[in-house]
C-alpha cells in the first residue's frame, strides 16, 4: 500500500500550485493568491451601507427600517439581501462570469455573499435555497444558469439544502433590462410554475431565492408570488448586487 505524503508536505501543494500558477485580481488584474485582492475587497465591498430590509435598496446614512416603494407597495417577498451595489467596478466581476463564462468567479461571489449574510445576524437563514431558473432557450444560450453557479458553493457555506429544480421558467420572457419599466410586469405574469413534488417541499416553509443582481425586482417578486401561492410561509432573496435606483 503506498504511504501517504506527510502532513507538512500535503499542506505545501497549495501554496506551490499558487506559485506556479499565480491568479490575478478580477478587477484591477494584480498578481496574487486570490481572484480579488484585498485593497480591492477593502475599496469596494469593504463598506456596509443601510439597506431596505426588504428589498435592499439604499437607505440614507443613519436610516433603517423599510424604504418608501416598499411601504407604499409591499413586493411578495419578504426580504433582501445583497453583497454590492451594481456599479462599476464591482459589475466587472458579474459580467465576466454572465457573458465571460468565467465560471471561476461564482465560488468567490458566494463567498462574498456568505459574508455579507454573517455580518447580518438579524438575516433568518432560509430552509432550502433555489436559483432564479432561466429560460430553455437562453439557458441553451448560455450554457450555464449563473444563478444556480453561485446557489451551489453558497449552499454549502451556509448549511442550507439547495433545490435547484424547485420551479421552472415555462415561459420566455424578455430581459427584464430590454423593457421598458411600465410593462415589466406584464412580461413576467406566469413566467414560473413549480416542478413535480414542489409543493410539498414549500409547504409552510421559509425559500431562499439566489440571483446574481436585483434591478425593479419584478423578477424576485414573481417568483416569490409562485412560491406563496403554493404554501411557502416566507421567502428571502439572496443576490450579489443591486442596481441602484435612477
Amino acid at each position: 500500500m503506498r504511504e501517504r505524503a506527510p502532513a507538512r508536505w500535503r499542506a505545501l501543494g497549495p501554496a506551490l500550485l499558487g506559485a506556479l500558477l499565480p491568479a490575478a485580481c478580477a478587477l484591477c488584474g494584480a498578481r496574487g493568491a486570490a481572484m480579488l485582492c484585498a485593497p480591492c475587497r477593502d475599496q469596494y465591498l469593504g463598506r456596509r451601507t443601510p439597506r431596505c430590509p426588504q428589498c435592499a435598496n439604499r437607505l440614507p446614512d443613519g436610516a433603517a427600517g423599510l424604504c418608501g416603494r416598499c411601504l407604499r407597495a409591499p413586493p411578495a417577498f419578504d426580504a433582501t439581501l445583497v453583497a454590492a451595489d451594481y456599479a462599476a467596478p464591482v459589475d466587472q466581476l458579474l459580467l465576466q462570469l454572465k457573458f465571460g463564462a468565467r465560471l471561476g468567479l461564482a465560488p468567490l461571489l458566494a463567498r462574498l455573499l456568505r459574508d455579507a449574510v454573517l455580518e447580518r445576524p438579524d438575516f433568518a437563514l432560509p430552509a432550502l435555497l433555489c436559483p432564479v431558473p432561466l429560460g430553455p432557450r437562453r439557458l441553451a444560450e448560455r450554457g450555464f444558469n449563473q444563478a444556480l453557479e453561485i446557489a451551489r458553493p453558497l449552499a454549502r457555506a451556509l448549511g442550507v439544502a439547495l433545490h435547484p429544480a424547485l420551479a421552472a421558467r415555462v415561459r420566455e420572457t424578455r430581459a427584464q433590462t430590454r423593457v421598458a419599466p411600465h410593462e415589466r410586469g406584464r412580461n413576467l405574469e406566469g413566467a414560473f410554475a413549480l416542478t413535480a413534488d414542489a409543493a410539498a417541499l414549500l409547504r409552510g416553509r421559509h425559500v431562499g431565492v439566489v440571483d446574481d443582481v436585483v434591478t425593479s425586482g419584478q423578477t424576485l417578486g414573481e417568483l416569490a408570488a409562485t412560491f406563496k401561492r403554493h404554501g411557502a410561509a416566507r421567502v428571502s432573496n439572496l443576490v450579489f448586487a443591486r442596481t441602484p435606483p435612477r
